[in-house]
């Protein structure tokens, strides 16, 4: 369905004929999508059926009933998920391993509307919106009021659970304050009303105080389409989206209406997602769709958690725990030219070095266990041709094999060693550079697979293994090096880059340790 461009400007955002898809439906009323950055998952609401669910590439399925009728969430800076329960008239924060705490429920005394929608500061004060939709018949637990309005409020950095938040505007500015966002800057806050039909903006003082509140757009209504202000964001650049009558309307800055995005459903939230931030999904009624667009979102604190929860997928006491669904194993250059007597570079001392490590048998063990946990095992060779036609001699690792006609395809030499063939559903990935990634279809066949931590093993530690390690953590993936797994020359050779180089750029271990932290 085609998008409305009401100024040039809004096709540097998204495509006119970007594609709307439909990404879950069957729910009562969707809400508060959040995407997970390390997990790579979307959760939303379905706020009337009382659940929470979960899409990824599985599909969607439940993760929480009864869910409290949840509404908005997001994440910390911590990955805690905070929760806007209609239910309770809570904002709830549920920890990783499922612990919920009731971060605040009442002001003055008397309990809260129905916290609505929410959103962090990078200084890690929490915001929310209260209207009252909570305590109406089916989008929550019809009650009546105990406060006479409905206002906009925070919780301090340092906010104890339990505590009173603070309210932040006039407590009659808002007939029902919905939607709130940031700008890129943090130095203004937006927050719409739905039976206003408008959007406001303040400004932020550096102690978290509004202040210069006034109209930034009014008039969200259309006589021929239903919607209503409802969820709102702002993009990298400072433009505001909001939920509107048949789909998001997005306004400038400066409060210019620059487009329409259309919904083929009533929207009530959205929110970015992806690997790269640039899918758009929104929550429309009783489905979830997915929207391809040119722009990525402000930059919230819960974003920048994905390079601290990749670096060290540990577990308090120390132990190594592995995500299965996101491992892949690499095992790279484990063939008979560079590991077994009579290969081409026996005499380099590796042979014996991959016996000193027992490398080949660990990798084996190592390789089972990834097979019966349902994780991908890729074989990584290096081949060339025997005219040598398809080899550049611009370094002395690459002269040297020409040299010693090494690692010639259809050769004893390039075959993998006894005990690590590829078997079936195995992948194999054909290189003729150091790195696994140079030139090859290895980060497709990960794409392909969801797979972004890498337990990789195999020869030449200083060299293949460093260079392939370096690749990944570069472009983003959790490189786990489990050193006995690997083997080089002399043991000289493979501890200084085990010991130094590797520090950098991964998580070095035994394999032993990576088989127990995948059970």
């Amino acid at each position: 369905m085609a998008h409305t461009a009401l100024d040039p400007a809004f096709r540097d955002l998204i495509d006119e004929h970007a594609p709307v898809r439909q990404a879950g439906s069957g729910f009562v009323f969707t809400e508060g999508p959040i995407w997970h950055p390390v997990e790579q998952h979307l959760l939303f609401s379905d706020m009337p059926g009382d659940v929470r669910r979960k899409l990824d590439r599985a599909g969607v399925r439940e993760v929480m009933r009864p869910s409290n009728k949840g509404n908005g969430m997001t994440y910390d800076g911590d990955l805690n998920l905070l929760v806007c329960e209609h239910s309770t008239s809570s904002v709830a924060r549920f920890r990783p391993d499922g612990t919920r705490e009731v971060m605040c429920s009442r002001f003055e005394g008397r309990e809260l509307n129905s916290p609505n929608d929410i959103c962090v500061a990078s200084d890690g004060a929490i915001w929310f919106t209260d209207p009252w939709y909570g305590r109406m018949p089916h989008y929550g637990v019809e009650r009546p009021r105990e406060l006479g309005f409905q206002g906009v409020y925070r919780m301090a950095p340092g906010h104890r659970p339990g505590d009173e938040p603070e309210l932040m505007v006039d407590r009659f500015t808002f007939t029902q304050p919905n939607g709130l966002c940031f700008s890129p800057d943090e130095r203004r806050l937006y927050v719409n009303d739905t039976e206003q039909a408008n959007i406001r903006v303040y400004d932020i003082g550096r102690d978290g105080r509004l202040s210069n509140g006034r109209l930034f757009a009014s008039g969200l209504r259309d006589s021929l389409l239903p919607g209503v202000p409802d969820g709102m964001k702002c993009d990298a650049q400072g433009n505001v989206w909001c939920c509107a009558p048949g789909g998001l309307w997005v306004y400038s800055p400066e409060g210019r209406h620059i487009g329409k995005v259309a919904i083929p459903e009533l929207p009530a939230n959205f929110h970015w997602g992806g690997e790269d931030w640039r899918t758009l999904y929104v929550c429309a009624t009783t489905s979830v769709y997915a929207i391809p667009v040119k722009i990525g979102p402000r930059p919230e604190p819960f974003m920048r958690a994905r390079g601290r929860a990749h670096a060290r997928p540990r577990e308090e006491g120390g132990g190594l725990r592995l995500d299965p669904e996101r491992c892949a194993l690499i095992i790279q250059d484990m063939q008979n030219d560079v590991v077994m007597e009579g290969g081409a570079f026996a005499a380099s001392g590796s042979p014996n070095h991959c016996r000193e490590q027992n490398a080949i048998a660990n990798i084996a063990r190592l390789a089972e266990h990834c097979r019966a946990r349902g994780i991908p095992v890729i074989h990584v060779w290096f081949v060339r041709r025997a005219d040598a036609r398809d080899m550049t001699l611009n370094a002395p690792l690459f002269e040297g094999c020409v040299d010693a006609n090494a690692l010639v395809e259809g050769s004893w030499g390039a075959e993998p060693v006894p005990g690590l063939e590829a078997k079936p559903g195995d992948h194999v990935v054909r290189k003729a550079r150091m790195s696994a990634f140079e030139g090859t279809p290895l980060e497709r066949i990960l794409k392909a697979e969801g797979r972004d931590i890498l337990i990789e093993t195999g020869a030449w530690t200083n060299m293949s293994i460093e260079h392939t390690a370096r690749t990944g953590a570069d472009k983003g993936y959790v490189m786990i090096i489990p050193e006995d797994g690997c083997s080089t020359m002399n043991a000289d050779w493979h501890r200084a880059s085990i010991d130094y180089a590797m520090q950098n750029v991964a998580l070095v271990t035994r394999v032993e340790e990576v088989i127990d932290a995948l059970r």
